[in-house]
């Protein structure tokens, strides 16, 4: 039988797809051990807002950190967690399951305080949500495994460490993944589709599908599998509206 695998860095409250990558695998390895990069999504996402769509981004040390990995990277402010949930009560007030759903957030980001490191915040939203999702695919990091030099051996060297022969990916490295050096290793690489998302309920037009699951979670709420590429779970899975 076939057993997939998905290596990505870890974001601070994804969007939908990535969530539905961690639901089509049998593992997800957090590579955390890979630089950590200024101006991306480790640590920042959008939410929807009156005045448009608006980053939240976990404040971290960089200064003369250039070369620091994710795993490494530490929180330069304890007070950021508050200032990220006082944004979205003001922004999701309205949202039809917001309510339902305000417990289940505001306990998330009051254990968020406690927190010092990216990857570790980072991972306590991911398996929140994906328990809130009933997505139980293990989610471990990369730094339990041994890890070699190189971006496609090294993630070849993952999939073999897990007895993976199935290697998904997202679109965005089609630019640098060599699809023949899997093969060699009798491995197959997919590719996560993201075409076809349907639009949802959201608060503040225009619709977009780039910003954080917590939009798709507070606008829908038991209807979130019919808004995804996970959309055979059955609405009960999530909690009750």
């Amino acid at each position: 039988m076939d057993r997939s695998v998905a290596i990505i860095q870890s974001n601070y409250i994804p969007w939908k797809g990535y969530f539905d990558i961690i639901k089509r695998v049998d593992e997800f390895i957090l590579f955390d051990e890979a630089q950590y990069t200024v101006r991306d999504w480790r640590n920042r996402n959008q939410i929807k807002t009156a005045n448009g769509p608006q980053w939240l981004s976990i404040p971290v040390n960089v200064k003369g950190k250039r070369y620091q990995k994710i795993s490494e990277t530490t929180i330069s402010r304890p007070d950021w967690a508050i200032e990220h949930w006082k944004t979205i009560q003001h922004n999701y007030a309205r949202a039809p399951y917001f309510k339902e759903y305000r417990p289940f957030f505001e306990e998330l980001y009051n254990r968020a305080l406690s927190e010092t490191h990216l990857s570790k915040v980072n991972f306590l939203f991911l398996k929140a949500i994906c328990d809130l999702l009933d997505i139980t695919t293990p989610l471990t990091w990369s730094s339990d495994y041994e890890l070699v030099d190189g971006k496609n051996d090294r993630l070849i060297g993952l999939c073999q460490q897990v007895n993976a022969n199935v290697y998904l990916s997202g679109p965005s490295a089609r630019n640098y993944l060599d699809e023949k050096l899997f093969s060699a290793a009798n491995m197959r690489v997919e590719w996560m589709d993201y075409a076809g998302y349907p639009e949802y309920h959201q608060l503040y037009p225009p619709f977009t599908h780039a910003v954080s699951i917590i939009d798709l979670i507070f606008n829908e709420g038991p209807n979130v599998p019919h808004c995804m590429k996970l959309r055979q779970l059955p609405p009960s899975t999530l909690l009750p509206a």
